[in-house]
């Protein structure tokens, strides 16, 4: 909801004694216990486990208790900022926590974020006892001139009255701004040290897009496939429906007038290839072998159809995820298509294995070589494909050849 700015006198005083003000306050005033508890916890739990190292289990324990009560400190804290200054301080990114106690304790103590709320426990102290005296002591003062004021009135000590007076108006007046001042400390404090730091927001941002990347990516491949589907169940049967009644006709009408029959024989021919054309492009978007029969099968069609000897060798005990898959294949015939175009090979190799959870593609030809990334030659398109899945691909091509394209994919 939109505020607007004061803009008579009156409207200037109410909102320098609205309600902020005082949630400020105490925010001020809780802070200064909360504070202290901590101090006397981390420094507590500490000087135990120095002072009896030699014991070894004591220290331990007393270390394992002050990693565990930090993080309850600090929600602790993050609650008070929340409630009473509307500061919602997003907590620090965790690993999985470890079942073992002297593994939770080496997980804690290499965490960044547990030394940063440390260092705000230790720090908070400082900044809520002076922010207390500060703040108090504006109140009080304020009250013990007003106090001094009416004294001043009994005795008419006027001169008394008016400096009393005059020094509560003040105090009065730069109360909340004292607690508005102290809040804006502990709030930079804060949010530096117990909220993520920017290196974990950047972790998290990478995250974030990593998830989003994968699901667009997952969402292409199940709209390739969807299409693949209907252009198979739909158009396709019903071009294979045209090209036989046309086969058909073009058999049994043989006493038709000749311009008719070459008409027929010309729509045959015409359906036949437009169904070719159409089995290329459904076998293109996604061949249902490679979801039935997996790559190594997917991979023979496409070196069975190659326009030069392709030799193929494929290694995977285990299938990867169908997006991989499916990149895969595109890869490979993407690259045997450049080939046939550019490359004037007599020959090419094709090898799939799969090994420490990634899986490895290598295109070799003896064609004329000088392939680059950035060549024109759908290299790039490639590359673009397998860096969608943290992939990578390399291409050594010198002039004269041979070529060589090394694909990695992660499986999972």
């Amino acid at each position: 909801m939109p505020t607007t700015e004061p803009t008579t006198p009156w409207d200037r005083i109410r909102a320098h004694w609205s309600a902020p003000a005082w949630l400020r306050t105490s925010h001020v005033v809780t802070g200064l216990p909360i504070s202290l508890l901590a101090l006397v916890v981390i420094v507590g739990l500490t000087a135990l486990s120095v002072l009896l190292v030699g014991t070894v289990v004591v220290p331990l324990v007393a270390l394992l208790l002050l990693f565990r009560s930090v993080p309850l400190l600090t929600r602790l804290q993050r609650a008070r900022f929340l409630a009473f200054l509307n500061v919602d301080i997003p907590p620090s990114p965790r690993c999985p926590r470890e079942r073992n106690p002297l593994k939770r304790l080496l997980q804690e103590a290499r965490t960044r974020s547990t030394w940063r709320q440390l260092a705000y426990h230790l720090l908070s102290p400082v900044i809520n006892v002076i922010g207390f005296i500060m703040v108090i002591g504006v109140w009080a003062g304020s009250l013990i001139a007003v106090e001094f004021a009416v004294q001043g009135w009994i005795l008419e000590e006027y001169t008394i009255i008016a400096v009393s007076a005059l020094l509560a108006a003040v105090l009065l007046v730069a109360g909340p701004w004292v607690a508005r001042g102290v809040t804006a400390l502990d709030v930079i404090a804060a949010e530096a040290l117990l909220g993520p730091s920017l290196s974990d927001r950047l972790v998290q941002r990478v995250e974030t897009l990593q998830e989003s990347r994968a699901e667009v990516v997952d969402a292409a491949d199940a709209e390739r496939r969807r299409l693949e589907r209907d252009l198979h169940d739909g158009a396709q049967q019903r071009l294979v429906s045209l090209a036989m009644n046309l086969g058909m006709a073009r058999a049994a009408l043989t006493d038709v007038p000749d311009p008719a029959r070459q008409a027929i024989v010309r729509a045959h021919e015409e359906a036949k290839q437009a169904l070719k054309e159409l089995r290329d492009l459904v076998r293109g978007l996604h061949p249902a072998v490679l979801n039935d029969q997996g790559l190594d099968a997917a991979l023979s069609g496409i070196a069975a159809r190659a326009p030069f000897p392709v030799r193929l060798r494929v290694d995977v005990p285990e299938r990867a995820s169908p997006t991989i898959e499916a990149i895969a294949f595109f890869v490979v015939s993407e690259a045997l298509t450049n080939v046939s175009k550019h490359a004037r090979a007599s020959g090419a190799e094709v090898t799939v294995r799969r090994a420490d959870g990634r899986l490895h593609l290598v295109i070799a030809d003896d064609g004329r070589g000088g392939a680059r990334l950035g060549g024109g030659t759908g290299l790039r398109g490639l590359a673009q494909r397998a860096g969608s899945v943290d992939g990578t691909l390399d291409v050594d091509s010198p002039p004269g050849g041979p070529t060589t394209i090394r694909v990695e994919l992660p499986c999972e």
